[in-house]
């Protein structure tokens, strides 16, 4: 059966049909924006960006699109097999993929990938492209910002931006993520934080620091945006 799903023709199948699914959520939903000036400047200029949501989140993602459509964005996804559909679902909606993961020692093939994957999306931010990240992915842990994330905008200089998204009515699942899935014609929020930067001379204790910071910040705007559809549906 895990053969089966992780085939091209499923993966492929998987992947239109979560397109389909989020181009609805953001065509239906009643979409509010909460602090979305902060981001103006970068949407308007010619600055690079790094944006940050939580993986949990990847259905909900396209309340933030009208703004990423005004600039070169792609996304950085896992090369698994289980981010192939996400990749294709992405690609759907004008968002396409630098697939990176972390090598396992010894692997000298997928570092040499991983590696030229980096330096990908260290090149697209530096020259004023933005890249989507959920940077507690592909396995986790939930709400815990990986290294990555933070070593693209300090090599890139560019400013890095929180979203915190939700909508209600939604469906949250016992998965490891607590990925939410909502239903159409209901209300969304994105709650929006920056810009962050890290500092050029950061060293490996202020960068864990300033790592448990940003993961802080990202699900204290994500627990913004669920009070606010929470509200709104009283």
């Amino acid at each position: 059966m895990k053969k089966l799903l992780r085939s091209d023709a499923v993966q492929n199948l998987l992947g239109w049909l979560l397109g389909a699914y989020i181009r609805l959520i953001l065509s239906t939903v009643r979409w509010r924006h909460e602090n979305l000036d902060c981001v103006e400047p970068v949407l308007a200029g010619d600055e690079g960006a790094v944006a940050l949501f939580w993986h949990g989140r990847i259905p909900l993602c396209l309340a933030t699109a009208p703004q990423w459509w005004r600039k070169r964005t792609k996304a950085l996804i896992s090369p698994s097999s289980d981010g192939q559909f996400i990749a294709t679902a992405l690609e759907m909606a004008g968002f396409p993929g630098i697939r990176i993961s972390t090598a396992k020692p010894g692997d000298t093939a997928k570092a040499r990938q991983a590696v030229a994957a980096f330096r990908e999306a260290v090149n697209h931010v530096a020259e004023g492209g933005a890249l989507v990240v959920t940077p507690d992915g592909p396995r986790g842990p939930n709400e815990v910002i990986a290294p990555g994330s933070l070593q693209i905008a300090k090599r890139s200089k560019q400013p890095v931006f929180l979203m915190g998204i939700a909508a209600h009515p939604a469906k949250q699942f016992d998965t490891w993520d607590k990925v939410m899935f909502a239903a159409p014609f209901g209300r969304g929020a994105v709650v929006w934080d920056g810009p962050l930067y890290v500092p050029p001379g950061i060293d490996d204790a202020g960068a864990e620091a300033l790592l448990a910071e940003w993961s802080a910040r990202l699900s204290a705007v994500t627990r913004r945006a669920e009070a606010l559809v929470a509200r709104a549906a009283d």
